[in-house]
């Protein structure tokens, strides 16, 4: 017998069945590896309200120009925005920009960043302020001073020629007051009680609740102007907002209120779905 002839040939029916045991022993798993995989996790990305807040400071920035003398607002909006002018001032990618800050502390945060500072009595023309609000409403009216810088800040924005405000969308409301937070009222020391009593009987009909503004010590807060701050509480929100800020103006011994009409020439709302711009 040749060579040839004496190989025993495996039949086609054994090569596939090798074939197939092959592949089945090239994919077998222990039993314990045949569990379907639980599907992947996906964390969302849960942006807070700080995060919020920097998204929207960030927008506002870009407002910003060299050679601008700019109001600096007060608050925890308002700092994002001084962080933010300070680091695009030490990269050299803004320059010769003069601040008007609005407090002592948003002063001292500007100084530490090596922010250039004037006062109104200097620059009485501005050219842009940026700061956040507390309140703003369909037709960008505010609520702001809960920080306690009410009276400086509406100084400095009036004498702005752009005033555009930074919030996150929890400061939305249909009417100010609507928030049944704090709608602050500045007043002189003397007679503080006084002056109380009269905010509370003046919106009487929508059950205001009035309350003098103290430190955690339990003494009197006072603000950058040495003065007293009676906060009043809405149950609804005001009717009239023009009447009502003019028939505060009108108390003697009130220096200031917390109604910002008609200031706002731009809002920026961060939300969890974008950055939204509202121009008056």
């Amino acid at each position: 017998m040749s060579m040839a002839s004496s190989l025993s040939l495996p039949s086609p029916r054994y090569l596939s069945s090798a074939h197939h045991n092959a592949s089945t022993r090239l994919t077998l798993r222990t039993p314990g590896s045949l569990k379907p995989r639980a599907p992947l996790s996906i964390r969302a990305i849960t942006l807070t309200q700080d995060d919020l807040k920097k998204l929207a400071a960030d927008k506002a920035v870009d407002y910003v120009k060299s050679g601008m003398v700019l109001g600096l607002g007060t608050g925890s909006t308002a700092a994002f925005v001084v962080s933010k002018l300070g680091h695009l001032l030490s990269s050299g990618q803004l320059t010769d920009i003069v601040g008007v800050p609005t407090s002592k502390r948003t002063e001292e945060q500007a100084r530490s960043l090596g922010i250039p500072l004037s006062v109104l009595d200097d620059h009485p023309r501005l050219d842009l302020a940026i700061d956040g609000a507390d309140e703003v409403d369909p037709d960008l009216n505010l609520v702001k001073g809960r920080g306690g810088a009410l009276l400086r800040e509406k100084m400095v924005e009036a004498a702005s020629d752009k005033f555009v405000v930074v919030v996150d969308d929890t400061k939305l409301v249909d009417g100010l007051g609507g928030s049944g937070l704090a709608m602050p009222v500045e007043v002189v020391q003397f007679c503080w009680k006084y002056n109380l009593v009269r905010l509370r009987d003046l919106f009487k009909e929508e059950g205001v609740e009035a309350k003098l503004r103290l430190e955690e010590n339990g003494k009197p807060y006072v603000t950058d102007n040495s003065n007293y701050i009676v906060d009043l509480y809405f149950k609804t929100p005001i009717k009239d907002s023009l009447a009502a800020g003019a028939e505060i103006s009108a108390l003697e011994g009130v220096v200031e209120h917390g109604l910002f009409l008609n200031m706002a020439t731009s809002v920026i709302i961060a939300g969890k779905s974008g950055v939204e711009v509202r121009n008056k």
